[in-house]
């Protein structure tokens, strides 16, 4: 039926609350963000540190192999890893991860090395420090703002690559309402019963948009040049 007081987003093709679903649908995306960037962010991170501070034949192995993994087509590299390991949830978690900690392992190598040559790092250096101390206790802190904004921005588009996922039927499986999978199903329907794709294309959008603009304002509040 169409949008209503009672279903403001109307209901599906059998008669399920379009709303509700995409509530659940933000659930699952946002526990696809939870998954993907709660293990890609710390291993990209360790890997750019290891990087920029060591330098030498580990900069090379580390950043050689991350340029190689940037190089690839990241929805053709998922499609494919989704399509071997059968397609659910947590299979697109792994597709997704496997390509996304080089975009913070990329960062995270820039802002060492810019920092090597900074007072406070001869300093621990100078006092004996070890390089767990240095990596961890001073040029990681120094390294959260960038994080913090990378994160936000990364998180609309982790929503993004999940729903495209979905949509091409390698991601969350039904009856599992994911947004990808009600666009997907709603596109059958069009034009007749068009907020059955349009509702949840709609919140996939705006969730976009908003964790950009948090990006975008953390940004400016932390003045971080990613």
């Amino acid at each position: 039926a169409a949008p209503t007081w009672a279903h403001p987003m109307g209901t599906d093709n059998v008669g399920r609350d379009v709303f509700s679903r995409v509530l659940f649908g933000y659930r699952v995306s946002l526990g696809l963000v939870v998954g993907v960037l709660g293990v890609a962010v710390p291993f990209g991170v360790v890997l750019g540190l290891v990087a920029g501070y060591f330098g030498g034949w580990i900069e090379t192995i580390v950043m050689r192999f991350t340029d190689i993994m940037l190089a690839l087509p990241p929805l053709a590299m998922a499609l494919a890893i989704t399509a071997v390991l059968s397609p659910n949830l947590v299979n697109a978690m792994i597709a997704i991860t496997l390509l996304w900690w080089t975009w913070h392992t990329r960062l995270i190598y820039r802002i060492v090395k810019a920092q090597m040559n900074e007072d406070y790092v001869e300093a621990a250096r100078v006092a004996g420090a070890s390089h767990a101390h240095i990596l961890f206790r001073e040029l990681l802190p120094n390294c959260f703002s960038a994080v913090a904004v990378k994160i936000s921005l990364d998180a609309g588009f982790v929503i993004l690559f999940g729903a495209a996922l979905s949509f091409l039927g390698l991601g969350v499986q039904p009856p599992t309402p994911d947004l990808g999978t009600m666009v997907a199903t709603g596109s059958e329907y069009l034009p007749e019963m068009w907020w059955q794709a349009v509702m949840p294309g709609l919140a996939i959008l705006y969730a976009i948009l908003g964790f950009n603009l948090l990006g975008d304002g953390l940004r400016d509040m932390l003045h971080v040049d990613l």
